[in-house]
């Protein structure tokens, strides 16, 4: 799953591509997504290349070559859209005929990547593969799993390696642990807390600082409802 201003950049090398046969600059990317610094555009071209969208091309100045198109970026879908992983939608709370005898005793939940307990990293990606949750351990509504990496939130229990369970959601209550994308390059798992028009988003380790942002820099894509731990 890339983000919204990935999918952006990589709608704009392939425009120019197409119209001018040469990818833009940097400093044309810069100006086109609206960013501060070149600094931003280097790192959303290294998260294109890591994840197959694009190659760029040895001893060849703004030589990248478009890859591939994910399913965001294709004609008539605006790169807008708000965060949707493919999700394999539970029965949880559904009636259904027979559903003592047919019900599955396991639903299906997405894995969509890592998430940072720790210093944020890029933001979710596409689906790895699936994990079996019992109903008892969701909400409603739909649902997508996470592998922490870090240490930020092991007062709160969470641990690098754990899986945590996330219900989809774009808003949340002051003190809910959420997975929050700010400036929408960077992803992290943190409690949310509301400073007046400000969110802060709090490590559960003291070794970490809360960091506080304006509204226009964070959302909200999700509340922690379960955590999976396998001992080794």
């Amino acid at each position: 799953m890339l983000t919204r201003k990935q999918i952006e950049l990589l709608r704009f090398i392939q425009d120019r591509l197409a119209s001018d046969g040469v990818p833009p600059s940097f400093d044309e990317m810069k100006d086109a997504l609206d960013l501060r610094s070149k600094s931003g555009i280097h790192r959303l071209i290294t998260a294109l290349e890591e994840r197959g969208f694009i190659r760029r091309l040895a001893n060849r100045a703004r030589a990248i070559e478009v890859i591939k198109l994910p399913e965001q970026a294709l004609p008539n879908h605006t790169p807008r859209s708000k965060f949707s992983p493919s999700v394999i939608e539970g029965d949880l709370g559904r009636n259904r005929p027979n559903a003592a005898n047919d019900a599955p005793p396991f639903i299906s939940i997405p894995v969509m990547g890592r998430i940072a307990a720790g210093t944020p990293i890029s933001a979710i990606q596409s689906r790895s593969h699936t994990i079996g949750m019992p109903p008892d351990m969701l909400a409603s509504g739909d649902h997508y799993a996470l592998e922490v990496r870090g240490d930020s939130m092991i007062e709160a229990g969470i641990f690098d390696g754990d899986t945590v369970i996330i219900k989809m959601q774009e808003t949340a209550d002051t003190g809910d642990i959420v997975v929050a994308l700010i400036d929408d390059e960077e992803a992290t798992l943190k409690r949310l807390r509301r400073r007046g028009s400000s969110i802060a988003l709090e490590a559960a380790n003291p070794a970490y600082e809360t960091r506080v942002l304006g509204p226009d820099r964070v959302r909200i894509q999700g509340k922690l409802v379960s955590l999976m731990r396998r001992y080794h």
